[in-house]
């Protein structure tokens, strides 16, 4: 299961500090009288008692008039689209009002707090107002118990070492937990696993940067798919995915293109959305691409043709979510890593994706 995103909202100096300590039992922030003193959001993974796995954020707060206030207010901003909960501290500020509103229109279920409430007592209503949560499987009805699927797998310079990456251990805990028989393998010794099975295996699962290479190996009839399409199923929404793919092939010289990363990494030369996603499209037309990383994410999308989204291992789906709704509300195309490169690598239809 996901853990479950709470942030808490109030103005500078009201108490929020003091109530995430309070919500944690423990001291996660530091708690002075002195304005300002968080500066950055405090995040902080935590088992709470009737809620479970959570992250609790501590917020910079607003109505800071300093010289950082500006920026501590952008900062508060940001963790908004994370939050599965929101708890907004109310302590009489002018502008409480204003960030009840901004929370309204991201969608966030809100508990409002006072100084002096105890902490069973909002613990109690967070977990009322939570949405229910969505038992998907990553694969879905792809598999079934007793299928063989086969993970391709690159171990390139982007992969950590002696560690898979996230997804596929997801996808393979999943595989197992659903009784089927996993095989597998990297990129160069696709062949020879294939080779290995009395029959052709339900589903190949790949990674997107080496679809076209994978696709060359194996039988028509086997179904394809990769790692971040079923994180784009479960996440985001593939509908919107697919549509927002249709930009690709109308891209023209001049163009902007946003690659959206949800988590911070320190790039190198094999990097997908800094290097290999941005070639294959300049090889469409001459576009110029930005990224954005983490928390970084643009307010305004307006001077972008296209939006493409990281598959989001790390990220919250309520996060995803949030940035799908951004993208549609300014009229900008969105796809994620998976579906763009199978579009820029010419095999959308072998996946099942109608572009």
């Amino acid at each position: 299961m996901e853990r479950i995103h709470i942030a808490v909202f109030g103005a500078v100096n009201s108490g929020k500090s003091t109530l995430v300590n309070k919500i944690a039992g423990q001291e996660l922030s530091l708690v002075s009288g002195q304005p300002g003193t968080t500066t950055d959001p405090v995040r902080k993974a935590i088992e709470i008692p009737g809620l479970g796995p959570c992250v609790l954020t501590d917020t910079a707060g607003y109505g800071d008039s300093s010289a950082l206030g500006a920026e501590r207010e952008r900062m508060s901003r940001a963790a908004i689209d994370p939050a599965d909960v929101a708890v907004l501290l109310l302590s009489g500020h002018p502008d409480d009002a204003k960030w009840a509103e901004l929370l309204k229109e991201a969608e966030v279920p809100t508990v409002t707090a006072t100084r002096g409430e105890s902490a069973e007592s909002i613990i109690r209503r967070i977990a009322g107002v939570l949405p229910e949560e969505e038992n998907k499987y990553l694969t879905g009805d792809l598999v079934k118990s007793g299928d063989t699927v086969v993970l391709v797998m690159p171990q390139d310079s982007e992969a950590p070492k002696g560690r898979l990456i996230l997804p596929q251990v997801q996808v393979l805990r999943e595989l197992l937990d659903r009784e089927c028989l996993p095989l597998c393998c990297v990129p160069e010794k696709l062949g020879e696993a294939l080779s290995s099975l009395k029959t052709d295996p339900a589903l190949v699962i790949t990674d997107s940067q080496v679809f076209k290479a994978v696709n060359e190996k194996i039988p028509p009839t086997v179904p394809l798919t990769s790692f971040s399409i079923l994180l784009a199923g479960a996440k985001g929404d593939l509908n919107v995915y697919f549509e927002g793919a249709r930009a690709i092939g109308s891209l023209k010289d001049g163009d902007r293109v946003l690659i959206a990363e949800a988590c911070t990494h320190v790039p190198d030369t094999e990097d997908i959305g800094r290097v290999k996603i941005p070639a294959l499209l300049r090889k469409r037309a001459a576009v110029s691409v930005d990224i954005a990383a983490g928390n970084d994410f643009p307010e305004d999308l307006s001077p972008y043709s296209l939006i493409i989204h990281c598959g989001a291992c790390v990220a919250s789906r309520t996060l995803v979510r949030a940035r799908i709704r951004k993208a549609l509300r300014a009229g900008v195309p969105i796809t994620n890593y998976g579906i763009a490169l199978a579009s820029l690598q010419g095999i959308s239809e072998r996946l099942g994706i109608k572009l």
